[in-house]
């Protein structure tokens, strides 16, 4: 079959009118498909987009005050950091590179590639991506994997000796729950940014900030950036005072609050 039979006669910015109520939606939803194409999603992370979307429309599609907060403590938490690292899988790539690069400048933090559908050409593809976002070094590639997290057995064990292995602080983005569980178990604080708050990676997590990621790490960044000059006393008070427990009933008690509110609505 003549390839050009398959190939979009279209460009999804083209067919998207702009008064369109879900044409941000779409187009993030593109980008996804686009790096799948590319290899760098897999199939299994369309599935995982679009479960996303889902707690989206539950929570508003707006960044509320329980995330807010988490973002808050994220913040606080990279900045006291003695080692911090950002690990990245295909649809942070896809979504949010810029960001997971300037935050990783801001926060002096390493960034590592960790797959649960791991092999070299996405490893490669990924780091890619980053490194033309400006990062300056990739971890987690190829035999720089070399280390295993401790009662982990997907392809997630492998990491960085000198990324996730050594970290005091992980930044995960998107449902990684066994992996979140054997860090904490290591000893390591982990930062979740996931939608979801009945995941086991929100439930599990130091800090998990329930909001989208597009939305989640730019106002990270802002808050990295304004939290810069305060004092390690200040940041430790900020940290001493969240209760990630008390963060995840507060957002789920706003689902079901906003579904009450709809239904009465119709």
């Amino acid at each position: 079959m003549d390839k050009t039979q398959n190939s979009k006669p279209w460009s999804i910015r083209e067919i998207i009118p702009e008064n369109h109520p879900r044409k941000e939606s779409l187009l993030i939803r593109e980008k996804i498909v686009e790096a799948m194409e590319k290899g760098v999603v897999v199939p299994q992370g369309l599935i995982a987009h679009g479960r996303g979307e889902c707690f989206d429309y539950l929570i508003g599609e707006k960044t509320q005050f329980f995330a807010e907060k988490a973002i808050e403590a994220a913040a606080a938490m990279l900045l006291l950091a003695k080692y911090p690292v950002i690990s990245v899988n295909g649809n942070m790539a896809a979504l949010v590179a810029d960001d997971i690069v300037k935050l990783a400048e801001l926060t002096n933090s390493k960034i590592e590639v960790n797959l649960f559908y791991r092999n070299e050409y996405r490893e490669k593809a990924i780091a890619e991506i980053l490194y033309r976002a400006n990062a300056k070094n990739v971890l987690g590639v190829g035999e720089d994997a070399s280390l295993t997290i401790p009662e982990l057995f997907s392809q997630r064990r492998k990491v960085s000796p000198n990324g996730i292995y050594k970290a005091d602080v992980v930044l995960l983005g998107l449902e990684d729950g066994d992996r979140t569980e054997a860090l904490v178990k290591m000893g390591k604080k982990v930062i979740a940014i996931d939608i979801n708050p009945l995941s086991r990676t929100s439930m599990t997590a130091t800090v998990t900030i329930v909001d989208n990621i597009i939305r989640a790490m730019p106002r990270l960044i802002q808050k990295v950036m304004e939290f810069k000059s305060k004092p390690n006393e200040e940041l430790m008070k900020i940290l001493s005072n969240y209760d990630n427990k008390s963060v995840l009933r507060e957002s789920i008690v706003f689902i079901a609050n906003r579904l009450t509110q709809l239904s009465f609505s119709l």
